[in-house]
């Protein structure tokens, strides 16, 4: 991935994360997603007095993907907080994403555009739990 598509990819994140609703947290998230298709999908983060029924930035982005049709996506970039600081997916989020991204699945983790670093599916959920593993024991 060039530099280029990198950097309007934070840019949308940043942008997904001026739309988060975070009264609990105070703690706003923004996504976005690129597919196959060249399509960018953004998410925030949406929270709930009941936390757990709270929606992370990076699910909202890909069921936003999903619901209109895509399933393979080519990169996914994270920028939370007030952008001193990297945020890293939840727990959740990453087995969302070994559902969908195989473990080469890059994820751009930004302060903003000057300032983040990529990291690979496989290093954020090591030994993932993936579809494979139950595919491979059905057979």
């Amino acid at each position: 991935m060039n530099k280029e598509t990198e950097v309007k990819l934070i840019e949308a994140a940043i942008t997904a994360r001026n739309n988060a609703y975070a009264p609990y947290s105070g703690f706003s998230v923004g996504a976005a997603l690129l597919t196959a298709k060249g399509n960018i999908y953004c998410g925030c983060n949406i929270e709930n007095v009941a936390y757990s029924s709270s929606l992370c930035a990076e699910r909202a982005a890909m069921a936003a993907a999903i619901s209109n049709g895509e399933k393979e996506f080519i990169l996914l970039a994270i920028v939370g907080g007030d952008g001193d600081d990297y945020c890293y997916p939840c727990g959740v989020c990453r087995q969302w994403l070994a559902e969908f991204c195989n473990k080469d699945f890059p994820v751009i983790i930004a302060q903003n555009t000057e300032n983040y670093q990529r990291m690979k599916l496989s290093e954020l959920l090591p030994n993932a739990f993936a579809p494979q593993i139950l595919q491979k024991n059905r057979k």
